[in-house]
């Protein structure tokens, strides 16, 4: 983790306090990543910690916090907060952040980005989505998808899910992506689960080819903007 440093802060989110952590770059960084996780654990999940850490040692700003909670509408206002916060924060003055979760999480952040892109003070401060493992739908429950955000997103979206996730069943999330109008990248983990697990593989190789896909996404779209 050698060239970045990691802050802890807590947000203010009505009578209480998120907890989170910057991961810092060892330069200046115009461009950030908020970063979230599913309906169990919190901001130390180990897919979340390598991906704060990858991003920040290849210069991109990391902000993952921890809103404990069953209840999308709550969790989608804990990252509104959130959004917020980093873009009124006078420590790191950004260009532009990325909203990204796991599972629940990227939900969530899907959540926030439709209502900021209804408001009429919408000002481009959020460049895209990352989903990782999007919940599409319930176990066995693929008649009720949970599609109306995304529908409704127009900034580019990546998807990273495992092609046997029991929650986003591969020809569904295709055929969502289809209708949707924004741009949208989806990479398939190969016979991983909702929870990225493959047999035979190691977490740790799971997690390298989670990060390179996101970076080289991110780096792909943060180019795509100075032009």
């Amino acid at each position: 983790m050698s060239g970045q440093a990691e802050v802890k802060v807590k947000i203010p989110f009505g009578d209480k306090y998120l907890d989170a952590i910057f991961s810092v770059p060892k330069k200046k960084s115009t461009y950030g990543v908020i970063l979230t996780h599913g309906a169990g654990g919190d901001m130390n999940f180990p897919h979340l910690v390598s991906l704060a850490a990858c991003l920040a040692s290849h210069g991109v700003l990391c902000l993952r916090f921890t809103c404990k909670g069953l209840n999308i509408a709550y969790r989608t206002k804990a990252f509104k907060t959130v959004v917020e916060y980093l873009k009124l924060s006078h420590d790191y003055k950004l260009s532009g952040v990325f909203l990204a979760g796991r599972s629940m999480g990227s939900r969530a952040a899907a959540s926030v980005i439709r209502q900021l892109s209804q408001d009429d003070d919408d000002d481009d401060f959020i460049q895209g989505l990352i989903c990782l493992s999007y919940p599409l739908h319930r176990p066995k429950l693929q008649s009720k998808l949970r599609d109306e955000d995304l529908l409704f997103i127009r900034c580019p979206v990546l998807f990273v899910s495992g092609s046997a996730d029991e929650m986003c069943e591969k020809q569904l999330l295709e055929g969502v992506a289809s209708k949707m109008k924004a741009p949208k990248k989806i990479h398939w983990i190969d016979k991983a689960n909702h929870g990225m697990a493959v047999k035979g593989r190691t977490t740790d190789d799971i997690m390298e080819e989670i990060n390179a896909q996101v970076f080289s996404w991110l780096r792909e779209n943060i180019e795509l903007e100075h032009k």
